[in-house]
Protein backbone atom coordinates (compact mmCIF):
# COMPACT_ATOMS: atom_id res chain seq x y z
CA UNK A 1 0.00 0.00 0.00
CA UNK A 2 1.61 3.46 -0.53
CA UNK A 3 0.81 6.05 2.06
CA UNK A 4 1.91 9.17 1.74
CA UNK A 5 1.36 12.17 4.40
CA UNK A 6 1.54 16.14 4.15
CA UNK A 7 1.21 18.72 6.72
CA UNK A 8 -1.10 21.66 5.85
CA UNK A 9 -1.29 25.01 7.20
CA UNK A 10 -5.43 25.01 7.46
CA UNK A 11 -7.39 23.33 9.53
CA UNK A 12 -9.16 20.71 8.73
CA UNK A 13 -12.73 22.54 7.55
CA UNK A 14 -10.15 24.16 5.27
CA UNK A 15 -9.29 20.87 3.65
CA UNK A 16 -12.65 19.57 3.88
CA UNK A 17 -14.08 22.37 1.73
CA UNK A 18 -11.60 21.52 -1.32
CA UNK A 19 -12.45 17.57 -0.70
CA UNK A 20 -16.30 18.26 -0.54
CA UNK A 21 -16.03 20.10 -3.78
CA UNK A 22 -15.97 17.97 -7.12
CA UNK A 23 -15.00 20.26 -9.06
CA UNK A 24 -12.00 20.84 -7.78
CA UNK A 25 -10.51 17.38 -8.12
CA UNK A 26 -9.12 18.25 -11.59
CA UNK A 27 -7.16 20.91 -9.32
CA UNK A 28 -5.36 18.71 -7.28
CA UNK A 29 -5.50 15.01 -7.93
CA UNK A 30 -2.81 14.09 -10.33
CA UNK A 31 -3.94 12.93 -13.89
CA UNK A 32 -7.25 14.04 -14.68
CA UNK A 33 -7.12 16.70 -16.71
CA UNK A 34 -11.04 17.63 -16.01
CA UNK A 35 -13.90 16.66 -13.38
CA UNK A 36 -17.60 16.65 -13.16
CA UNK A 37 -20.11 15.71 -10.47
CA UNK A 38 -22.34 12.82 -11.56
CA UNK A 39 -24.38 13.59 -8.79
CA UNK A 40 -25.56 16.59 -6.88
CA UNK A 41 -24.87 14.96 -3.51
CA UNK A 42 -20.88 14.45 -3.48
CA UNK A 43 -19.20 13.64 -1.39
CA UNK A 44 -22.37 11.11 -0.22
CA UNK A 45 -21.44 7.68 0.06
CA UNK A 46 -22.58 6.10 -3.46
CA UNK A 47 -22.00 9.87 -5.05
CA UNK A 48 -20.03 9.90 -8.43
CA UNK A 49 -17.90 11.92 -10.11
CA UNK A 50 -16.14 11.46 -13.63
CA UNK A 51 -12.80 12.61 -14.59
CA UNK A 52 -10.86 12.92 -17.97
CA UNK A 53 -6.98 11.57 -18.34
CA UNK A 54 -5.36 13.40 -21.41
CA UNK A 55 -1.80 11.67 -22.46
CA UNK A 56 -1.24 13.69 -25.94
CA UNK A 57 -4.21 12.94 -28.55
CA UNK A 58 -5.32 9.97 -26.20
CA UNK A 59 -8.15 10.89 -23.85
CA UNK A 60 -10.24 8.58 -21.39
CA UNK A 61 -13.17 8.72 -18.87
CA UNK A 62 -12.81 6.96 -15.47
CA UNK A 63 -15.49 7.54 -12.69
CA UNK A 64 -14.82 8.04 -9.01
CA UNK A 65 -17.13 6.70 -6.29
CA UNK A 66 -17.45 7.83 -2.57
CA UNK A 67 -17.50 4.73 -0.30
CA UNK A 68 -17.39 5.86 2.94
CA UNK A 69 -17.34 9.31 4.31
CA UNK A 70 -17.12 10.86 7.66
CA UNK A 71 -17.62 14.69 7.34
CA UNK A 72 -14.74 16.28 8.07
CA UNK A 73 -12.09 14.13 8.67
CA UNK A 74 -12.50 11.01 6.20
CA UNK A 75 -12.85 10.19 2.45
CA UNK A 76 -12.91 6.90 0.88
CA UNK A 77 -12.81 6.55 -2.75
CA UNK A 78 -13.27 3.63 -5.61
CA UNK A 79 -11.30 5.44 -8.61
CA UNK A 80 -12.36 3.23 -12.31
CA UNK A 81 -10.31 3.66 -14.95
CA UNK A 82 -10.95 1.36 -17.66
CA UNK A 83 -7.77 0.52 -18.80
CA UNK A 84 -6.49 -0.11 -15.09
CA UNK A 85 -8.98 -1.45 -13.20
CA UNK A 86 -10.30 0.42 -10.21
CA UNK A 87 -8.47 1.79 -6.49
CA UNK A 88 -8.93 2.81 -3.31
CA UNK A 89 -8.14 5.99 -1.97
CA UNK A 90 -8.30 6.90 1.74
CA UNK A 91 -7.82 10.31 2.62
CA UNK A 92 -7.47 11.08 6.27
CA UNK A 93 -7.65 14.28 7.66
CA UNK A 94 -5.97 14.92 11.77
CA UNK A 95 -6.23 18.25 13.51
CA UNK A 96 -2.69 19.35 13.83
CA UNK A 97 -2.16 21.73 16.75
CA UNK A 98 -4.71 24.27 16.59
CA UNK A 99 -4.23 25.41 12.62
CA UNK A 100 -2.73 23.11 10.82
CA UNK A 101 -4.10 19.24 9.07
CA UNK A 102 -2.34 16.38 8.64
CA UNK A 103 -3.44 14.60 5.80
CA UNK A 104 -3.07 11.04 4.81
CA UNK A 105 -3.34 9.50 1.67
CA UNK A 106 -3.37 5.46 1.80
CA UNK A 107 -4.01 4.18 -2.45
CA UNK A 108 -4.15 0.49 -3.66
CA UNK A 109 -5.36 -1.41 -6.24
CA UNK A 110 -8.55 -3.29 -6.43
CA UNK A 111 -9.34 -4.93 -9.37
CA UNK A 112 -8.24 -5.56 -12.59
CA UNK A 113 -4.66 -4.99 -14.59
CA UNK A 114 -3.54 -2.49 -12.13
CA UNK A 115 -3.89 -5.38 -9.06
CA UNK A 116 -2.63 -7.70 -11.43
CA UNK A 117 0.93 -5.33 -12.38
CA UNK A 118 0.75 -4.09 -8.56
CA UNK A 119 4.44 -4.44 -7.65
CA UNK A 120 7.05 -2.05 -5.35
CA UNK A 121 7.71 -0.41 -8.69
CA UNK A 122 3.93 0.49 -9.00
CA UNK A 123 4.31 1.59 -5.10
CA UNK A 124 7.23 3.89 -6.02
CA UNK A 125 5.48 5.70 -8.88
CA UNK A 126 2.16 5.67 -6.58
CA UNK A 127 3.96 7.46 -3.79
CA UNK A 128 5.12 10.13 -6.43
CA UNK A 129 1.99 10.31 -7.56
CA UNK A 130 1.07 11.31 -3.54
CA UNK A 131 4.01 13.74 -3.47
CA UNK A 132 2.56 15.68 -6.44
CA UNK A 133 -1.17 15.85 -5.67
CA UNK A 134 -0.58 16.35 -1.74
CA UNK A 135 1.20 18.94 -2.23
CA UNK A 136 -1.13 20.68 -4.84
CA UNK A 137 -3.84 20.12 -2.25
CA UNK A 138 -1.91 22.12 -0.10
CA UNK A 139 -1.41 24.99 -2.44
CA UNK A 140 -5.19 24.90 -2.97
CA UNK A 141 -6.62 25.07 0.81
CA UNK A 142 -3.22 27.49 1.98
CA UNK A 143 -4.13 30.03 -0.77
CA UNK A 144 -5.44 33.51 0.46
CA UNK A 145 -9.32 32.42 0.62
CA UNK A 146 -10.09 35.56 -1.09
CA UNK A 147 -8.50 33.80 -4.15
CA UNK A 148 -10.45 30.35 -3.90
CA UNK A 149 -13.82 31.39 -5.16
CA UNK A 150 -16.44 28.87 -4.77
CA UNK A 151 -14.41 26.22 -3.11
CA UNK A 152 -13.75 27.98 0.03
CA UNK A 153 -16.78 29.90 -0.05
CA UNK A 154 -19.40 27.10 -0.73
CA UNK A 155 -18.52 24.60 1.80
CA UNK A 156 -16.03 26.68 4.22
Amino acid sequence: MAVHHQLIRRPPHAVWAVLADPTCYEKWVVGPTSSEPLDQTWPAVGSRLRYTVRLGPWSGDGVTTVRHQESGSELELEASFKPLGTARIFLQLRPWGEEETLVICDEHPLRGLGGTLHSSASEALLLLRHRGMLARLARLVERDPAEQGHAGARHA
